[in-house]
């Protein structure tokens, strides 16, 4: 058998961390490198093709560093490149190593969450235009209607550290109100980008109090106890130490002062090119 090595989590910058620091939480036995392509970020403006390149270059580097799973933690990653990756390039690469995504375990909560079967998805440009969630939607649940909502500049906000100023109020009551007025009936609204969860105080004061909100880091760290579970021979290959590495495409001294604000914890960095 191969060596066991760590669970891999992969964003092109930061809003990833979010994700990390639930699976940590939920998992804290085991060992976990992030990598955040923060030099290339953002990915939500760019295409499909290049969305697919950037991130088979860090599916490829995590398992170089010995990982055999992956957890794409970057919405418009799991939406412009998850499947290629799964369908073309992991059995090329090692039919037995895994790339996950956060979509699919987000949608699966949401038949649990709405009474009224009207879904709102707020996301990224790249994330909305792909559609992801509204056809991950309607395989699973076709009886739902989905309505979604682009935020471009929710990111900035957050990664600028901005997210708790009262300048972004104006850009989160606008992205919601359009939401909600889109269709009314809405009871469940995705937050389709792991940097939103750091907007949650703003988005709540902004959506009606019965409309749940759905953010990916339990939901994601929940989901995969679910897969290791069901999947004893990918859990052995996961070494348990306890230990968690970071690794960015970018300055190392930029990624240790920004990404305290995502992740609780100690962070040791190192520069890595892709």
């Amino acid at each position: 058998m191969k060596k066991a090595g760590p669970i891999a989590v992969f964003d092109s910058g930061y809003g990833g961390l979010t994700v990390l620091d639930k699976i940590v939480k939920h998992l804290p036995e085991y060992d976990y490198i992030y990598l955040g392509d923060n030099a290339r970020t953002p990915y939500g403006t760019r295409s499909f093709d290049v969305v697919y390149e950037y991130t088979l270059q860090a599916v490829e580097k995590l398992f170089s560093l010995g990982a055999h799973l992956i957890i794409l933690a970057c919405n418009t990653a799991s939406a412009k490149a998850l499947r290629n990756i799964q369908q073309k390039d992991l059995p090329r690469i090692d039919p037995e190593r895994r790339v996950l995504g956060v979509i699919r375990p987000s949608v699966e909560r949401v038949n649990d969450l709405s009474k009224s079967k009207h879904i709102g998805v707020l996301g990224t440009i790249g994330t909305v235009q792909s559609e992801s969630y509204v056809m991950e939607i309607e395989k699973l649940f076709p009886e739902m209607t989905v309505k979604q909502e682009a935020c471009p500049m929710w990111v900035p906000l957050v990664e600028n550290n901005e997210f708790n100023d009262i300048g972004s109020d104006y850009f989160v009551a606008k992205n919601i109100n359009r939401l909600i007025q889109s269709d009314e009936e809405i009871d469940a609204v995705i937050l389709g980008c792991t940097h939103y969860p750091l907007l949650l105080p703003k988005i709540r004061q902004y959506l009606k109090n019965d409309i749940n909100v759905i953010e990916q880091g339990d939901i994601v760290g929940e989901s995969l106890i679910d897969y290791l579970e069901r999947h004893p021979e990918m859990d052995e290959k996961c070494s348990k130490g306890g230990e968690v590495k970071f690794f960015t495409t970018e300055n190392v001294e930029k990624f240790k002062q920004t990404a305290g604000i995502f992740f609780e914890g100690e962070i040791s960095v190192e520069n890595i090119h892709l």
